[in-house]
């Protein structure tokens, strides 16, 4: 089966996406990247709506990719193509694309009305990246509920690009690990009132590192009463950090409710113990206790770093289980194998054929 994977990045994340991907190919699977991200700007087709005023305007770049990705379906004859993040493809012309569509939902619910809910219909499949939605409804159940029915967990990864496979469970935990406590990611506005609070408490042992600027600094510290410069981090920047750190907390945008980030799995492929919040959901990923630990509020997720701190066997035992968990259950060629099984049950289920 030749499946496309049509993606949006640029630079660092370009290549490695590119690379990956290709790489993930077996005897049974045929996977081909296809970087989307050159023909459309990604903020250019956010929403849904900013989609369909090109797709009516008939904009060039649009008209170019879809030009392209037709006829690289038609030169590898792919069976199936799985579409991921800032979605370009307009229903109407998904419509007429003789090919099996899998939509693959990476932000969670912030942005599933903008980009992903508008176009279920037009898709074959949706594989979605955390049973998380709301305090009403999981995320297949929402799914369900807009009338998408052939839908199947599919969570993110740890990409090879994130890890140092020179190390194994043997000595994943030897050197010195100088951090205490580790963020990395973006601080966004509802992220911040906890970050600030790990901040101030442990100082310079909490080391927190995002896509920051200067503006956003001066908002966190003048709205939060100074506690610290966040720096920017670089790609290449995450594994030497990683490598160093004891404990990495996670915080996503919703809390329990959109957990499933790709830190989740970065943190325990290098040896770090990972408290995160999730609540309930975290266990679809790893055993709550065993392989990770999870928290509630500012106030808990401190005193569990803080006791692991203190209790440093029991944090080794963890972040070893943890690491254990993602070499065998997580790494991106799994998943990638795992998505050619899960399309060919969706056909299945569906009756898919391609000339229908």
């Amino acid at each position: 089966m030749k499946i496309i994977y049509s993606y949006n990045k640029k630079g660092f994340e370009a290549d490695y996406w590119q690379r990956e991907i290709a790489a993930a190919s077996t005897d049974r699977y045929t996977f081909i990247p296809f970087n989307h991200d050159p023909y459309v700007d990604a903020s250019r087709i956010l929403r849904a709506q900013m989609l369909d005023n090109l797709y009516f305007d008939r904009d060039a770049g649009l008209m170019k990719l879809y030009d392209d990705f037709s006829e690289l379906v038609a030169r590898e004859e792919a069976d199936a193509v799985i579409v991921d993040n800032a979605l370009p493809y307009h229903p109407e012309f998904l419509r007429k694309a003789a090919i099996y569509k899998v939509l693959r939902t990476t932000d969670g619910p912030l942005t599933a009305y903008d980009r992903d809910f508008a176009y279920a219909h037009a898709y074959d499949h949706v594989l979605y990246h955390s049973p998380a939605y709301s305090r009403d409804l999981s995320m297949a159940e929402k799914l369900a509920y807009i009338g998408a029915h052939n839908v199947d967990f599919w969570p993110l990864s740890l990409h090879d690009v994130f890890y140092d496979p020179s190390k194994n469970e043997t000595n994943i935990l030897d050197g010195e690990r100088d951090i205490d406590v580790l963020f990395v990611g973006w601080p966004y506005p509802n992220k911040m009132p906890l970050l600030a609070k790990v901040k101030k408490v442990f100082g310079k042992r909490a080391v927190i590192r995002g896509r920051s600027s200067a503006k956003w600094n001066l908002y966190y510290n003048a709205k939060y009463g100074m506690p610290g410069w966040i720096r920017p981090v670089a790609f290449e920047e995450y594994v030497p950090l990683y490598q160093r750190t004891k404990i990495g907390f996670n915080i996503h945008n919703r809390g329990d409710y959109t957990v499933g980030s790709y830190r989740l799995y970065e943190l325990p492929g290098n040896g770090v113990m990972q408290i995160s919040d999730g609540g309930e959901h975290l266990g679809a990923f790893y055993e709550p206790g065993e392989e990770i630990v999870g928290y509630r509020g500012a106030d808990d997720l401190i005193d569990r770093i803080r006791y692991y701190l203190a209790h440093d066997e029991e944090r080794k035992r963890i972040a070893l289980n943890g690491y254990r968990r993602v070499m065998r259950d997580h790494r991106f060629p799994h998943r990638m194998r795992q998505a050619g099984e899960l399309i060919e049950r969706g056909m299945e289920r569906i009756g898919w054929r391609r000339n229908e």
